[in-house]
């Protein structure tokens, strides 16, 4: 019997589901780095803000690990949204 969990969207910028994260990690990207690069997992506008803690939760139910050894991963700046109001000089010429 399928597990109906597998159909919950983790990842809801890139539409990645449960099922899909734990169908790699079966296949052994372990890494949250290792499935961003074949999923795109965490990759979206919340660049895993939403989604990065519950994939690597995952990845330690699947593989045994404990949380602190599983690498949270890279950023790419901004991580947080920046309004352009607030970087934008007073000074216009």
């Amino acid at each position: 019997m399928p597990d109906k969990d597998n159909d919950i969207v983790v990842c809801r910028c890139e539409e990645i589901t449960l099922g899909e994260i734990r169908e790699w990690i079966a296949r052994g990207y372990d890494s949250l780095e290792e499935l961003k690069r074949v999923i795109r997992v965490g990759m979206g506008p919340c660049q895993g803000r939403g989604c990065r803690d519950i994939v690597i939760r995952e990845i330690c139910k699947m593989t045994g690990k404990s949380y602190e050894e599983v690498a949270p991963g890279t950023f790419r700046p901004p991580t947080k949204p920046v309004k352009l109001g607030l970087i934008k000089s007073e000074e216009v010429e």
